[in-house]
């Protein structure tokens, strides 16, 4: 018997990338679509938007994009509230005031050991709810612990992987080099079954096109064999006799 294989998506993003948040969302009502007639496994990849910002080091979002952008503060909060909005509309809670932006090297490496315990698409979803839907930072250390237990993660496991900042390093850092191999500068970057790649936050639509196109190439159509179409055979009005 014939067993099919699942479609493999493998999603670079980062916990504090907002479009990573609204994408993943939008990629996950493709894939509720389509269940029943594509089989789909998805795989966390790491991707740090703000690398090299010290662990620890924290600031409001809002001063963060005014620093970084270099735009107005009016400007910055107002492009959070329409994140607000976008989220809403895929059903997300979001924080358009308050938040705060930090290293999120810690959490990609926890997202590693959940990957490892079969709670992956748990903690990675915990993990955005806390830092886009809560008003408790996800940038402190018990919050973090707090919600990877809360998600599945044993907690003896979780303080010891914060406490060793060498556990899942390279796991990390592989996945960076693979993105930038592929060329991604930016997340959510989404390839699919090693052939499709998809860039940002792209509409419910196209990601199921292209889920159901990877699905449909994984089965090649059958070819009948000349001549054999009118040997006997049983249809829809019973079977020649």
């Amino acid at each position: 018997m014939t067993t099919l294989n699942k479609v493999r998506v493998d999603i670079w993003s980062d916990i504090a990338c907002p479009w990573c948040y609204v994408g993943k969302a939008r990629f996950d009502k493709a894939v509720q679509e389509l269940d029943g007639k594509v089989a789909v496994e998805v795989r966390h990849r790491s991707f740090e938007l703000d690398p090299n910002r010290k662990p620890g080091d924290t600031a409001p979002v809002v001063d963060m994009l005014v620093k970084k952008y270099g735009m107005s503060r009016a400007e910055a909060q107002a492009g959070e509230y329409r994140l607000q909005d976008l989220a809403k509309a895929e059903g997300l809670e979001y924080q358009a005031e308050g938040r705060d932006h930090g290293n999120t090297f810690d959490l990609h490496r926890l997202l590693h050991l959940a990957g490892e315990r079969g709670v992956e698409a748990e903690v990675w979803q915990a993990f955005y709810a806390a830092n886009f839907a809560d008003e408790a930072s996800i940038f402190e250390r018990d919050r973090v612990v707090e919600v990877a237990v809360a998600a599945g993660l044993d907690k003896d496991e979780v303080v010891a992987v914060l406490d060793d900042p060498e556990r899942y390093r390279d796991a990390v850092r592989a996945d960076e080099a693979e993105a930038a191999a592929l060329g991604a500068t930016g997340v959510p970057f989404f390839v699919i079954d090693e052939k499709y790649g998809v860039s940002g936050a792209q509409p419910t639509a196209l990601f199921a096109e292209v889920l159901e196109k990877a699905w449909n190439e994984q089965r090649p159509a059958i070819t009948p064999i000349a001549g054999a179409e009118d040997a006997d055979a049983c249809g829809p009005e019973g079977c020649a006799i």
